[in-house]
């Protein structure tokens, strides 16, 4: 056998072993995933509350705004220091994984959100909104997003299995939102029309979302360390700090992440479709157009082979601004309204699907720099910016339509509602996205980001070896 057939065996042998580690099993990938759509949905069918508060319980859309934004002063101390936790944990069950438990607790806030009496007064119904509101997004689903990225890079080891359960598996979430935002409308529609009716719909989709969120928790182990180089140390709030300062691209990713939440949790879509297209049904006809959109979740990883994450992600924000400038002309067409939701359905797709992908990149400059990595602080942060994000969009619908000449009381708005209403759906976040675009334009950490990922493996494995501790030795002697 000549050297030649030998290297040639030798080289496909290791193309199959990379292959094989490379890959992840299909049940494993669609396990992995389900969490993601269980917490969209309670952020979607929390981003209801607002037309709950105004339409069923009564209460005026400013003061409901008002109390949303109030949520998130608590918000600014639970996100930091659940980040700071997340990051100094260290059971039997990993790091990131026991966290996952926090499902249970976000669908028992989310239904307690919608069983406040309609007889308790004003300031009892604000009280009960105030606090169902910050248990779901000031405690558990602060946990949720913090522990993420920390329980990925532990669960599984390579550059190509993060790329493929940021992309192939974000198919999953998509489906179920998807599915989610074609049935919810037309059952409330039906349901919705007093709180018992809103208590019965939350539920129908509570109990089920609740069990599939858990999967993850329970078929997924932590099997990797990448804190071998830290020998356990314990967090100390002021690695927190230091990263903080440090590490300039976090507050990118984190205002685009704001930006993204404002928009997308505003609920205006509701306001939107009742009032100017007069069919809060055909809601549903809008999902089930954007699953033609889901074929850009096999093409993605193809396109990272070649263009970096951030790269993709500024594609992404031109597109979707562009969609939202066809809403601005759409009014009630059905055509242009369904062109226009998959622009901006489409653009935004990289966002929110390879954010991860960043935070993760993030952790890598950390641990480069001499930084703990800190995946749980980064994600933190991150998570604080989407939730102070749905905050303002909540808050800031209710007052700004409240402003205009809202009344939910009445069968027809005034005019001035009725253009905000229209300008919160189209110029106003195509504006906001183009913002996005601009500070994007300053994120720069992917022009080297393969250099440093060889640097820290590479260091990882002199750790692991001992072969670090010779050369500090080594070079303590000379």
């Amino acid at each position: 056998m000549s050297e030649q057939t030998k290297d040639d065996k030798k080289t496909r042998k290791m193309k199959r072993a990379e292959k094989k580690r490379d890959g992840i099993p299909f049940w494993k990938l669609l396990a992995w995933s389900t969490r993601g759509g269980s917490t969209g949905i309670a952020s979607m069918i929390i981003g209801y509350l607002t037309i709950f508060c105004t339409d069923t319980l009564g209460v005026p859309p400013a003061t409901v705004g008002f109390l949303l934004l109030a949520s998130k002063l608590i918000d600014g101390i639970t996100d930091l220091f659940a980040g700071y936790l997340v990051d100094g944990t260290r059971t039997k069950l990993g790091k990131g994984r026991p966290y996952e438990l926090c499902i249970i607790g976000l669908w028992a806030a989310t239904v307690g959100l919608f069983c406040c009496p309609e007889q308790y007064s004003l300031a009892m119904k604000c009280v009960w909104i105030l606090v169902m509101y910050g248990l779901a997004n000031s405690i558990f689903l602060t946990f949720l997003n913090a522990n993420g990225t920390v329980y990925m890079v532990r669960a599984f080891s390579t550059q190509k299995q993060y790329v493929a359960l940021s992309t192939y598996g974000g198919v999953v979430p998509m489906l179920m939102t998807l599915i989610y935002n074609v049935i919810f409308p037309v059952l409330m529609g039906k349901m919705a029309t007093s709180q018992k009716g809103w208590i019965q719909l939350i539920l129908i989709f509570a109990v089920p979302l609740t069990l599939i969120g858990l999967l993850r928790f329970v078929f997924i182990p932590e099997t990797r360390d990448v804190d071998v180089e830290s020998h356990g140390d314990k967090v100390k709030m002021r690695d927190v700090f230091r990263v903080l300062r440090r590490n300039p691209y976090i507050y990118i990713v984190a205002f685009a992440s704001l930006i993204m939440n404002v928009i997308t949790n505003m609920g205006v879509n509701v306001y939107y479709f009742t009032h100017i297209v007069g069919n809060v049904g055909m809601m549903g006809v809008l999902a089930a157009a954007q699953v033609v959109i889901l074929p850009m979740m096999f093409v993605l990883p193809q396109i990272l082979k070649k263009v970096s994450v951030a790269k993709v992600i500024r594609v992404g924000l031109l597109v979707v601004s562009v969609g939202y400038l066809v809403n601005y002309f759409a009014g009630s067409n059905l055509g242009l309204l369904i062109a226009g939701a998959l622009l901006t359905g489409a653009g935004v797709v990289p966002m929110s699907m390879l954010t991860g992908l960043l935070i993760i990149d993030l952790a890598e400059y950390n641990e480069y720099r001499g930084m703990r990595r800190l995946e749980g602080s980064l994600s933190a942060v991150n998570g604080f910016a989407k939730k102070v994000g749905a905050g303002i969009g909540s808050g800031i619908l209710g007052i700004i339509i409240g402003l205009a000449g809202y009344d939910g009381t009445l069968a027809v708005q005034p005019d001035s509602a009725l253009t905000m209403i229209r300008l919160l759906y189209s110029l106003i976040p195509m504006v906001l996205y183009l913002g996005v675009y601009l500070a994007y334009r300053f994120y720069r950490l992917d022009r080297n980001i393969d250099e440093i990922r060889r640097v820290n493996e590479e260091n990882r494995k002199k750790y692991v070896t001992g072969e670090h501790a010779e050369e500090k030795d080594s070079s303590t002697a000379g």
